[in-house]
């Protein structure tokens, strides 16, 4: 029996497991992105203006995904 693994792979967990996944933990927002987000995670903003906000800060989406649990 053999067990293969990749390098990549092992340093992606190790820096999962110690929180500094990058792409998994965005950067923060400026006070007016937060209430932006907020806005849209309450269904106040459609989809169609909020992938115009993504498109100019891509780090909006990254944050939605974070709070919404996905990966």
């Amino acid at each position: 029996m053999s067990v293969h693994f990749t390098v990549s792979g092992l340093t992606r967990n190790l820096f999962h497991s110690l929180g500094l996944d990058h792409e998994r933990a965005p950067g923060p927002l400026s006070p007016e992105q937060s209430l932006l987000l907020e806005c849209y995670l309450a269904g106040q903003i459609p989809e169609s203006a909020w992938s115009d906000y993504v498109f100019e800060t891509p780090e909006l989406a990254r944050h939605v995904n974070a709070r919404r649990g996905q990966h």
